[in-house]
């Protein structure tokens, strides 16, 4: 699969699922002021996507916020299984911290077959942190910040999603059209 069509696939999940269903009410400006930076890792071992995510931190902070925001690292031939995933993360977060970002930048994760500790697979909550393929959303602490100042109620955010879901259900969600609408 090309570096074209994953960033496509992942841009309509943005704009579908994410922004379109209201799952993140702070990504709508990233996306219409076009902040977003969509990286595609060729990894196949987590050494190398550990690389990728190394550069990739440290590209964004680099970068000026107001030409990219936040990157969405997407890595569809690395950690297919979500256990080995979530195992993932204990990495990308003491990379952060080796990288001395911790408190500047933090991870996200996404997954295709995201699974909330506690819930069963075919829960439709789970829906909330699925994307078309495994991917890592790197974000500024300063724009998080920036965010939850304008919005007076960050915790109902969690409590729509659930609500949004809920009424959408698995054949709303696969109504969306998503590259890979996952099957319950």
């Amino acid at each position: 699969m090309s570096h074209d069509q994953v960033i496509a696939d992942t841009r309509d999940w943005v704009v579908k699922a994410v922004i379109g269903l209201n799952l993140c009410p702070f990504a709508k400006a990233v996306h219409v002021n076009e902040r977003i930076r969509y990286v595609v890792s060729d990894a196949t071992e987590p050494e190398a996507l550990l690389k990728d995510l190394a550069r990739e931190l440290l590209a964004l902070n680099r970068a000026d916020p107001e030409d990219v925001d936040t990157t969405l690292l997407i890595h569809p031939n690395v950690l297919p299984d979500f256990l080995d995933f979530n195992d993932f993360l204990d990495a990308a977060d003491a990379l952060v911290e080796e990288l001395k970002l911790d408190g500047i930048l933090q991870i996200a994760d996404f997954h295709p077959d995201y699974q909330f500790e506690g819930s069963a697979a075919d829960d439709i909550a789970n829906y909330s942190n699925r994307s078309p393929y495994p991917t890592l959303h790197l974000l500024r602490e300063e724009s998080i910040e920036r965010a939850v100042e304008s919005m007076p109620d960050t915790a109902s955010i969690y409590e729509n999603n659930l609500d949004t879901l809920a009424r959408l259900g698995h054949e709303g969600w696969a109504a969306l059209g998503l590259k890979k609408p996952p099957t319950p």
